[in-house]
């Protein structure tokens, strides 16, 4: 059995600058229901920014993204609009 203690422990290390402005994540909620990508997302993020609202609708926490592109290497086309957060802004790693 795997430990995580420690890789939670050495990613809350890890500092979020937030670009209240504009999100690096837009899900087309239509196409994500029409998909059912919607428990795909919540299901592979490693950094669990996806989670599915009673509604059906996806809900992004873009703040907490770590950026590994993961949702977009599995997300059916035309789910997401992805691209790296603005200069200045996002993840920045502390530790490994």
């Amino acid at each position: 059995m795997v430990d995580l203690g420690g890789v939670h422990d050495r990613l809350a290390r890890n500092s979020f600058t937030l670009d209240e402005e504009c999100s690096h994540i837009e899900v087309h909620q239509e196409e994500a229901r029409r998909t059912g990508a919607g428990a795909l997302l919540v299901r592979i993020c490693p950094a669990h920014v996806y989670s599915q609202e009673p509604d059906g609708s996806l809900a992004v926490a873009y703040a907490a993204c770590l950026e590994c592109g993961t949702c977009r290497a599995v997300a059916p086309p035309g789910t997401l609009t992805w691209h790296y957060p603005r200069g200045g802004y996002g993840v920045t790693f502390r530790e490994g």
